[in-house]
């Protein structure tokens, strides 16, 4: 289990006073905003119960393009150019229009810190009042606020939705020392029917896990079947909860980013690209705000519809998804074999690549302490880029 890095004892000091930007999760949605702030001669705080780096929740993988494209690219683990599917019957390898690389967590978050230039402490966020962070070392408070602490949307006031009730999917992975060759799935209901199990290698270990779209279908055992099938061990235990559908990205005037705005593909639980891609898209608008090229409100108002965008592809995924459990059987054959064929498995892929594409996420900030007007999107024209490019990619999409 990850141990809490907030500070204790003598070295848990009270912590108090008010910033520009307030980021809420250092993970893969908080990082990608504070490093769109850097140069921009914001003070931005991000706070997070974990050091960063520290508390890997996921598969940890993403396209290659994207990871190159953030200048992450010396995280990268394993890159592969298909994924091999297997049902209980047969087994097919789908081509991919692009390459998919798994990554080393904690050296991926570290490459996103080094493109800061924010101030990070360690402290658990317990609640929002106005523009007023609530933590267990003090209060803080800026006029613009992220929460990028995960699918609990923390800084909302509204009651919280838990499990089973929640919009969620669950997910359990182990992390066997070994090595492989290919990104395997399962659509197998021997593991589990309303949803899939994966084994992701990653250079010196396997990632073996099972996904259940259904809150109240547990994933543990199913997990140690498939471990014990593919002849690996039941080592390095991680789980976590999966949204499914998209929430608000904005609620009385506070941003919402990654999980906590939904930002997880239905279907296929691809979380990392919406969160890297959102994120830097919330950055930039926030970037705006701090150079006085727009107002608070119109960066929450072209944020909101940057995230709304994606709702006509998210739905799509998420229709899907409810429908796997009805597929298993010989469809589930035809489709398998059927998306074997190149032409059928790239237009697929193709399409969904579009959906928060890699290139909406910009290569690393310039270094400095500041940046001219007009950098990274700074100016009144040149910042509608981020938000109206979205709207066009989620249409692309369908």
């Amino acid at each position: 289990m990850p141990v809490r890095a907030t500070k204790r004892g003598a070295d848990r000091t009270p912590l108090s006073g008010e910033w520009d930007v307030i980021v809420c999760g250092a993970s893969f949605a908080g990082l990608a905003v504070a490093r769109e702030l850097r140069g921009s001669g914001a003070r931005v705080l991000v706070l997070d119960r974990y050091e960063i780096g520290e508390r890997q929740t996921s598969a940890c993988a993403a396209p290659t393009e994207l990871l190159e494209n953030m200048g992450l690219g010396d995280a990268v683990r394993q890159t592969f150019g298909s994924l091999v599917v297997h049902t209980p019957r047969v087994s097919g390898r789908w081509p991919l229009p692009f390459t998919f690389s798994t990554f080393d967590y904690p050296q991926l978050c570290a490459l996103l810190w080094e493109q800061c230039d924010a101030t990070f402490e360690t402290a658990k966020v317990d609640r929002r009042t106005g523009q007023t962070i609530h933590t267990d070392r003090g209060e803080l408070s800026a006029p613009l606020l992220v929460d990028a602490l995960g699918w609990r949307r923390v800084l909302s006031n509204q009651a919280a939705i838990q499990p089973p009730e929640a919009t969620l999917s669950r997910g359990l992975e182990v992390h066997p020392a070994g090595e492989g060759q290919d990104l395997e799935l399962w659509l197998d209901e021997r593991y589990i029917s309303p949803g899939y199990s994966w084994s992701f290698p990653a250079r010196d270990e396997v990632r073996v896990g099972v996904g259940s779209f259904d809150p109240r279908v547990t994933v543990k055992q199913p997990t140690l079947e498939l471990v014990s099938d593919v002849a690996r061990s039941p080592d390095g235990y991680q789980g976590n909860w999966i949204p499914h559908r998209l929430r608000d990205a904005v609620e009385n005037g506070v941003f919402f980013v990654g999980d906590s705005a939904g930002h997880c593909l239905p279907t296929t639980a691809e979380g990392i690209r919406p969160a890297l891609v959102l994120g830097a898209v919330c950055g930039r608008e926030l970037r705006a705000v701090v150079q006085g090229h727009q107002d608070a409100a119109r960066a929450l108002k072209r944020y909101a519809a940057a995230s709304a965008a994606q709702r006509i592809p998210f739905e799509c995924l998420y229709r899907v998804q409810q429908s796997i459990r009805h597929l298993h059987g010989p469809v589930l054959d035809r489709l398998t074999r059927l998306f074997t064929r190149r032409r059928v498995s790239h237009w697929a892929f193709g399409r969904y690549l579009r959906i928060c594409h890699p290139d909406l996420a910009l290569p690393p900030p310039p270094s400095g302490t500041s940046a001219p007007d007009g950098d990274r999107h700074a100016g009144p024209d040149a910042s509608r880029e981020p938000a109206d490019r979205a709207p066009a990619e989620a249409h692309a999409a369908m």
